[in-house]
């Protein structure tokens, strides 16, 4: 058998490794097809809210015959192809009919705005486009001239009349995907299917397989080009990464599917020969799933596990005040046991090499009499609540975005088992997770044997060197490896930007590698926000929107692992001196202006009026809070001598007034 070592050894090269898996996604869904036809795939929800089923052998013959279907209306290898869709079964579908041709999906979520789903729909040159329902497809018709190249809209869901009227009437043709769906059931023939299979063959690996895009530091989306073998090469080393799999499991899926997470995982799946039962994120709705599926695994981002474990707390409050207490005093066991049993047991993150005999004696005293008192709480609270959450949960994971330490905490005092991850879009996702025989909090996991990570020198958030610092010391994380993206699609400059000419792409995060090979995150060099529900924020483009007000000088966006945005704002002073004057604002000092109603009134529908829906902001990328600064920024301070911001010395200068906007 192949050794742990050697695989992480062979999967830098794979002239070297032997791709079982196949050379493709579909050649890969197409083995395991053949190894376990009838495991269940998918599990849906019908019209009468009951789960239906849908076996290996199924849901590949569905993406088969659509391929049939689409290579008859033309969509061949090398072709964009839009995907406007959440999650729902005919999602996994339709990819596998694409890639199977050798085509590229561009998808997208039906939380984007119109301009974002015209912009990539025409800057990839998509013919033909996928969307979720009429609703979605309206946003193509409110300017349709945007997007010249579109001239085919499948909907999952049936379009009215009129609807395909006025696509007809701008040059375009609406097609019902059910429809689709049955011509291809009844027309597709054993010859059309070999055909299929013969395209299939012909997929390289390093043929483009998706153009996902993320948020531009101008607001512009860059568009990243993900091979199939990007993702493969994780596939190749999920088992090893997760050995608690089984086949059979189930995963409940409640991420938007085209994230980069998610999509991840949708592959991971056949490669466990596991299965997908489609949710949605919201906490009483998963809760109620979990009930009915008992699912064993699980992915999603830190809001939702928040968003649960604070349901958690709700439900016992409302129990009344004696069980309130219980329930804390029972976590705060749980908390004390899994403290100590870590550190006697070695899963603990070790920053310096040090002698773990010395955490055994410290911790082993803890550990023994908190076993008893543990198990009581466990009797008594933490079944019921592993019990809520489907009762048959072999693990989770948290990734696209950092979870917090206080959430991470309870669910391990409770004894679930939360593993971290962490990656980027532009790494396919993962580039670490922790894994499930010995998870270590505090950090996002072991690097994948499939990735090589190296952390370097940086100052002001730029590379500042290129020799690897030794673990626990902090600096610019950098990443190399097969599942690296191809580049920004027809951005070769910003390609040439973030991966340098020995394959090494600077992630923007700041951070550091344990004794161990983990990552631990401390902070971002880099703009880009990611949010608690995992939305990638540009800060720039809101600020720049902002700061046309003639009333705010200075505006720092801020929101990074949190659930909403809020901003740091330097008002004009001579003008808010002069907006006080005229309205007869009455203040004793400047400071006391700041804080009176009418200023912050002012500010705070100077920053509506520019940023909301109709200025093409997204609702996560409005500001729901701001805190208004007397002083001007500085150079050396909060700003550099190029007169840019210097967020990460913003962040610490100004932590009080963050925390407050958290509060």
């Amino acid at each position: 058998m192949v050794s742990f070592r050697q695989i992480s050894q062979l999967l830098f090269d794979k002239s070297k490794y032997d791709m079982t898996l196949g050379k493709s996604i579909p050649d890969m869904l197409r083995k395991r097809v053949a190894q376990c036809p009838n495991v269940t795939l998918q599990a849906v929800k019908n019209e009468v809210d009951k789960f239906d089923c849908y076996t290996y052998e199924r849901v590949y013959r569905r993406a088969l015959d659509m391929a049939c279907q689409l290579k008859k209306m033309g969509i061949k290898h090398g072709d964009r192809v839009g995907l406007i869709a959440d999650n729902r079964r005919e999602w996994m579908t339709t990819d596998y009919a694409l890639l199977s041709l050798g085509a590229i999906d561009v998808p997208r979520g039906c939380d984007s705005t119109g301009q974002e789903i015209r912009f990539i729909l025409n800057f990839t040159e998509c013919k033909f486009s996928f969307f979720e329902n009429a609703k979605q497809f309206e946003k193509i018709l409110e300017k349709p001239d945007e997007v010249p190249c579109l001239k085919h809209a499948i909907l999952f869901d049936s379009a009215d009349p009129a609807l395909v009227t006025r696509a007809a009437a701008v040059g375009i043709i609406i097609h019902n995907y059910i429809n689709l769906e049955e011509i291809a059931r009844r027309s597709t023939s054993e010859e059309d299917r070999k055909e299929i299979n013969d395209i299939i063959d012909n997929v390289k690996s390093d043929d483009i397989a998706t153009i996902i895009f993320t948020s531009g530091t101008t607001g512009i989306p860059k568009g990243v080009m993900l091979t199939h073998d990007n993702f493969l090469v994780q596939c190749q080393v999920i088992k090893y990464v997760l050995p608690d799999s089984k086949e059979g499991d189930l995963w409940l899926s409640v991420l938007p599917v085209w994230h980069v997470f998610e999509r991840a995982f949708q592959y991971f799946i056949p490669v466990l020969k596991n299965g997908c039962v489609y949710s949605k994120p919201v906490a009483a709705r998963i809760l109620s799933d979990m009930a009915a599926m008992h699912p064993q695994w699980m992915c999603s981002v830190p809001r939702l596990w928040d968003a649960i474990a604070k349901r958690f707390f709700s439900e016992i409050r409302k129990k009344g005040r004696l069980s309130y207490a219980f329930f804390n005093v029972a976590v705060s066991i749980g908390k004390t046991y899994w403290w100590a049993k870590d550190r006697v047991f070695g899963l603990i993150c070790r920053y310096r090499k040090t002698i773990r005999i010395f955490d055994t004696i410290y911790a082993f005293i803890p550990f023994l009499l908190m076993i008893i008192p543990n198990a009581v709480c466990d009797l008594l609270v933490f079944r019921k609540i592993r019990a809520q959450l489907g009762g048959k949960m072999s693990g989770a994971i948290s990734g696209g975005g950092s979870l917090q330490a206080e959430t991470d905490a309870f669910y391990h005092a409770i004894g679930f088992k939360l593993l971290e991850g962490y990656g980027l879009t532009e790494t396919a996702p993962v580039l670490s997770l922790r894994n499930s025989k010995k998870p270590r909090s505090g950090c996002v996991g072991e690097v994948m044997p499939c990735a090589e990570i190296k952390v370097v020198a940086e100052k002001d958030g730029r590379i500042a060197g290129s020799e690897p610092l030794p673990p626990g010391k902090w600096g610019l994380i950098l990443a190399r490896g097969r599942q690296v993206m191809k580049g920004y699609y027809k951005r070769p400059d910003l390609t040439e930007a973030i991966i340098d000419k020995d394959g090494w792409l600077n992630t923007g995060d700041l951070g550091m590698l344990t004794q161990d090979n983990e990552i631990k995150i401390t902070g971002r060099a880099k703009d880009t926000i990611v949010l608690l529900g995992g939305e990638n924020v540009e800060p720039q483009v809101i600020e720049s929107s902002v700061c046309s007000s003639k009333y705010i000088e200075t505006a720092v966006v801020v929101g990074q692992d949190q659930k909403y945005i809020a901003a740091l704002i330097v008002p004009v002073k001579d003008s808010v001196l002069a907006y006080a004057e005229e309205n007869r604002v009455v203040y004793e000092s400047y400071e006391g202006l700041l804080q009176s109603n009418e200023i912050i009134s002012l500010i705070r529908n100077e920053i509506d009026s520019r940023v909301n829906a109709e200025k093409g902001f997204r609702a996560c990328e409005r500001i729901f809070k701001f805190t208004l600064l007397e002083k001007s920024f500085t150079v050396g301070e909060e700003i550099n001598s190029k007169m840019e911001k210097m967020r990460h010395k913003i962040v610490k200068i100004y932590a009080r007034q963050m925390k407050k906007l958290y509060e």
